[in-house]
């Protein structure tokens, strides 16, 4: 499910040109803005010409608390108009420049993509980059989309149990960089504390039956059933009670080795309800997953790049046994392994679906962030290995591919959903000025 946002919107006129005209396409634009799911709008209803009206527009606007700002050029306009609400909404801006209707007696009817460009002109030269130029009839959902994304993380309050994984160094990040990036917040919780969450015997009944009616369990003994029903009931009522967002886990070595089990059984039951774990404590990976989750991409998972087939042109996209259940291909064994931590681990294992796919990494590197964006196909495969996993074959050769991503540093996890989601992504690094990796 998308993430709900709020938008103001604004169209702007002047009485030399056909004004009229621009009023009545304006109805037919706030209808069809009406009919886009999870967006809530703060109209004003009449054209805005003069400047009084702008300032007036401005302050309404600011007073609803919208993410974002659309603005229409009805017609051509003054440049006041959009600097007025600029400096008082100070959200991102659609500059949305009308089709040009047939001439009427030789005169230029709106004029409408003049105004455009005297805005984002005014804009631009006062040192606002966050607008985003769209011309035609209907309004860029890919904007929307990522204004979904940029909500979802200032709003978001993120969990880190634990720290990164032994050794991932790459996976450091700064919190308040990453806060002054995203507005995200980081709250840091202990191992122990996770494995010490109480939970009601019911509670942990309940999950072992329902991983017993999604898994073959016949490979696991009794005792790491119930441990990981009691870590899935432990997982689920520790993120909802804390209020989270999100939430990354230091999954290795410490909870085999202290605890007896792998979260990774008990991560992919949960993420296949909606709920956003990164493992190996990787926040950015995170960050990732609730990215594509505010678009409307359904159980993100986070995959290495784990085989590199440089002749057959395929990646095989694999993790130890953590991503979401609802994902397998409905053809192989879906079990529970404990091959995972010498024995010690239990692992979710099976083949994913193969279809059209995109991934996505939020990423820093030395104080700059930046996107990763690839889309894709699976390739149906046999269960061959242990682990969740399938074979996808991207549009680049995987050869550069592997190329950028060795080449940039990209980190190794990276957010896979399927569908193809990588355009907003686009729009929301250009809305924040990050490099975006291809």
């Amino acid at each position: 499910m998308k993430k709900e946002i709020k938008l103001g919107v604004v169209c702007l006129g002047r009485k030399t040109f056909d004004y009229q005209a621009a009023e009545e396409i304006f109805e037919d634009i706030k209808r069809d803005l009406k009919d886009i799911e999870k967006v809530d709008y703060t109209i004003i209803e009449d054209l805005v010409i003069e400047v009084d009206e702008a300032q007036a527009a401005a302050k309404k606007i600011s007073s609803e608390n919208v993410d974002a700002l659309i603005v229409i050029s009805g017609t051509f306009h003054l440049g006041h108009l959009v600097l007025e609400l600029d400096k008082v909404v100070d959200k991102p801006i659609l500059l949305w420049g009308l089709n040009e209707l047939p001439y009427n007696g030789g005169k230029i009817r709106l004029n409408s993509v003049c105004g455009v460009n005297l805005n984002s002109s005014n804009l631009y030269k006062s040192g606002n980059r966050q607008y985003y130029v769209n011309i035609g009839d209907q309004v860029d959902k890919d904007w929307i989309d990522a204004i979904r994304i940029k909500s979802a993380l200032e709003n978001a309050k993120i969990g880190i149990v634990g720290y990164r994984a032994k050794g991932f160094f790459n996976l450091s990040f700064d919190e308040l960089r990453a806060f002054e990036e995203t507005g995200a917040l980081i709250d840091h919780y202990e191992l122990k504390e996770l494995w010490e969450f109480k939970v009601e015997n019911s509670e942990v009944d309940a999950k072992k039956e329902q991983l017993k009616g999604v898994f073959d369990v016949s490979d696991i003994s009794s005792e790491q059933l119930d441990k990981v029903a009691s870590l899935s009931a432990k997982l689920q009522n520790f993120v909802d009670s804390k209020g989270l967002s999100a939430l990354a886990i230091r999954c290795w070595p410490e909870f085999a080795d202290n605890f007896g089990i792998s979260p990774c059984a008990a991560m992919s039951l949960l993420q296949s309800e909606d709920y956003i774990l990164g493992c190996e404590g990787d926040i950015e990976g995170t960050m990732s997953m609730l990215a594509h989750q505010a678009v409307g991409a359904e159980t993100p998972f986070l995959a290495d790049l784990s085989q590199v087939d440089l002749e057959e042109d395929y990646a095989l996209l694999w993790h130890c046994g953590v991503a979401p259940c609802n994902l397998w291909d409905g053809k192989c064994n879906i079990s529970l392994d404990s091959y995972f931590a010498g024995g010690r681990g239990v692992t979710a294992d099976f083949v994913m679906k193969s279809d059209k796919f995109s991934v996505l990494r939020i990423d820093s590197a030395q104080g700059d962030y930046r996107v990763f964006l690839q889309k894709g196909e699976g390739i149906p495969m046999e269960k061959d290995l242990k682990g969740t996993y399938f074979k996808g074959r991207f549009e680049k050769n995987i050869n550069d591919i592997l190329y950028t991503v060795t080449n940039t540093g990209v980190a190794h996890h990276i957010s896979v959903v399927y569908g193809d989601y990588t355009e907003p992504f686009k729009i929301f690094a250009d809305i924040k000025d990050w490099e975006v990796i291809e």
